[in-house]
């Protein structure tokens, strides 16, 4: 499927560089990217071609959203729900495959040697059904013709648009109405009396937002302040991620403890990731106190 194929000048009548024309740059590289992973989940489903396949999801995601002001809304929110729709299709197998790291690395930390076992092999299977689950998705879905389908008429709507927006001041004002939510969702995060995840997990997404679009528009943005900004994001997010992970673990394993054959190691198994979580909890509303 081919893009919008008129010619348009990518900087305006003043030479700017215009926010309208940039999209299909940004936007084709990211849509490269997800296909590339796609098409490795289907010969080879590591748990980085999942993983990278939702972060180029995510991505295009908040690269939407930067767009929303200049698109159709109802138009807009359908896409964004879309790329989400597929990130959490690719989940599907990634959540079994964060479980099962995270219960790996239990097994080498715990002192008593054989505490939990190896990996049981029913887990093992319960991801290779959610793998094939994701794969199928993936197929029905014809990602690849979703999503340039996505980039051609969304470059179109930007490019006939009758309005003109300067690229760097356009994406300045995004990125800081998206900071704006993240500070806000610090705030209240911090100020709540007990560890609220709900509240920490917003913090997380507002996060990943503000760093995604530091990212995409970089070289456009004055460098005051991102770079910093994008280091203490990293750590923050690393913090955050273990904390979803964790949690999300546990919700996971709690649905399927009756694939265990013995009550006793699934317990086991629960009672360390609940520990784990507890600890990351800890760090996170410490990094927040401390931002």
């Amino acid at each position: 499927m081919k893009h919008d194929d008129r010619t348009h000048e990518v900087a305006g009548h003043n030479g700017e560089v215009q926010a309208e024309s940039t999209f299909a740059a940004l936007a084709a590289p990211l849509v490269d990217e997800a296909l590339s992973h796609n098409a490795s989940i289907h010969a080879d489903a590591s748990p980085e071609s999942l993983h990278q396949l939702r972060v180029a999801l995510r991505r295009l995601r908040s690269l939407w959203w930067a767009y929303r002001p200049l698109l159709d809304r109802p138009e807009n929110t359908r896409q964004r729900s879309l790329y989400r729709f597929l990130a959490d299709a690719a989940g599907k197998t990634r959540d079994w495959d964060i479980l099962l790291e995270l219960l790996a690395g239990e097994r080498n930390e715990e002192s008593e040697a054989g505490a939990l076992g190896a990996a049981p092999a029913c887990l093992l299977e319960a991801r290779e059904r959610a793998l094939a689950t994701s794969r199928e998705t993936l197929v029905n879905a014809d990602i690849r013709n979703v999503l340039h389908g996505a980039l051609a008429s969304t470059s179109k709507e930007l490019n006939t648009a009758p309005e003109r927006h300067a690229l760097q001041k356009f994406a300045a004002k995004r990125v800081h109405v998206a900071e704006k939510s993240l500070r806000k969702r610090m705030r209240k995060a911090s100020r709540a009396k007990r560890a609220d995840y709900e509240l920490l997990h917003d913090v997380r997404k507002a996060g990943k937002k503000v760093r995604y679009l530091i990212e995409l528009f970089g070289p456009v943005l004055d460098d005051v302040g991102h770079d910093h900004t994008l280091k203490r994001l990293k750590k923050l997010q690393q913090c955050f991620g273990e904390l979803n992970d964790v949690t999300a673990s546990i919700a996971l394993l709690r649905e399927n403890t009756n694939l265990f054959s013995d009550e006793t190691e699934a317990h086991a198994a629960l009672a360390l990731l609940k520990e784990r979580r507890k600890a990351c909890r800890r760090e996170a509303v410490q990094l927040l106190r401390e931002a």
